[in-house]
Parts: C-alpha cells; structure tokens; sequence
C-alpha cells in the first residue's frame, strides 16, 4: 500500500460511515458520533508513519469538549509502538483487532454466479430491518443504520423473497475506492450465497463507475466473512485495534 491509498482508504471509511460531526488536525481524522459504529467514532491517523505523541491532549480534548469518550483505531504495525505505549500508560486497552482488506473489483464480481441483489440510492425501512432481525442487537443494528445512511453517494444493495429482506450491504464510492460496509444476511438464510450475491453486485456498481479497487474492513474474529471475503479475492493489507478505557 502506497501512503496516498492508506489516506484514500481512511478518509473514504470516514465517508461512508458517516458521522455526526468531524475535523482533522495534524494527520489524525477525528469523527465525532454517539452511536455504535467504531469507525465512526475514533481517531485514526491518515498515515503510518511513527506518529507524534504531541497530538494525544489535543485529541483527548476535542473528544471531551463534545463530551463523547476517546476511542483511538491504531495501526498494528511497529511504528506504532511507542504510541501504543503512550495510550497504556493513560489506562487505553486494545481491543477487537480487525483486518483492512483489498481486491480487485473484478475479482470480487466473480464471487457469485447468482443473481445480482436489488440496488437504490437511498436505503428503505426493508433495507433497515435485517439489522434490527432475529439474532442481531437492535441498538447496534438501528446506529449502524442511520450512520450508513448518512453516507454521501452511497450505494444500497438487498435481496428480498416476499416482504422480507434477507440479505443487504452498503457501497461506497469516494477517494478513487470503493467500500463495503453494513454486509447482514438474516440468520434463517445463511448458507445459501445470498452476501456474495450482494458483494458481486457492488462490484458490478463500482466497475459501471470506473473504479476497479475494494476494501472493506472485517473483525479478525469473523470466521465466516473471512472465508467469503477470501473467495472474491480480499487480501489483508493492514490490521488495526480499537483502543479505549474500560
């Protein structure tokens, strides 16, 4: 990854997860929401690079200045260390370390031989509700829908049998990538190649625009989605942690 696609794909997550309010200063995006999405509520850096420690008061005030808590999503990578070891000394804890993954467009439209998944610009209250169905937190489910939502120029995919979505997912299409994010299948249709489905037609979206590069963001725990992702042709190209006091 060069440094200007580590930028690209920073500043296009922040984009597509879409909160409240952001700024930025010295190479740090800080987005502002008090919902549940990570991404859209922790400071990230726009490089790799060994980062300032300068930067970590100001940072801390912005946050408090809202009255939202400092959430930091780092880079697992050694330049980050003595960072790392800056966050441990104010009582930080790492967590939930997920993996930002990158393919081929074209490779990703290949996942699926099935039929491409319904598309609007706008997500309806079918779209919204396999995120608040059976097995899914509705909290989390409600929050990561109004942040999606919010997203400028986004792309909403679903499939639908009857009345009831079964399966949906997000693209979105800024800083020369395009994203997937909000990626659900309702539990009773597992199984059946419904996401890939989805996946394939936001590739097909992203190619009719001229963008032939993905990257999503998947937990490293997510045994499932890895699998997926690894068949369209997703490589890691960096891991991060959420870092956060208990």
């Amino acid at each position: 990854m060069t440094a200007q696609d580590i930028e690209a794909i920073e500043r296009a997550t922040v984009a597509a997860v879409s909160p409240q309010a952001q700024e930025e200063i010295a190479g740090w995006l800080l987005p502002f929401d008090t919902g549940t999405v990570g991404r859209a509520r922790s400071a990230v850096p726009l490089a790799h690079d060994a980062a300032d420690a300068a930067v970590l008061d100001d940072i801390e005030a912005r946050y408090a200045a809202r009255g939202l808590p400092v959430m930091w999503r780092l880079p697992n990578i050694p330049a980050f260390d003595a960072f790392a070891e800056r966050l441990q000394a104010r009582g930080y804890e790492a967590g939930k370390p997920t993996h930002v993954q990158t393919a081929a467009a074209a490779s990703v439209m290949n996942v699926s031989q099935g039929p491409f998944a319904q598309t609007a610009a706008r997500p309806d209250t079918a779209w919204a509700a396999v995120f608040v169905g059976e097995g899914f937190d509705p909290v989390d489910g409600a929050s990561r829908v109004a942040t999606l939502s919010r997203a400028p120029g986004a792309l909403f995919a679903s499939i639908r049998e009857g009345e009831a979505t079964v399966a949906a997912g997000m693209g979105g299409f800024s800083h020369g990538w395009a994203s997937v994010h909000g990626m659900r299948t309702a539990l009773a249709c597992r199984g059946r190649g419904l996401a890939g489905r989805v996946l394939a037609t936001l590739a097909r979206e992203a190619r009719s625009r001229g963008i032939e590069r993905f990257f999503l963001q998947v937990e490293a725990s997510n045994a499932p989605a890895l699998a997926l992702y690894r068949r369209a042709g997703f490589e890691t190209a960096w891991t991060y942690s959420y870092w956060k006091k208990e």
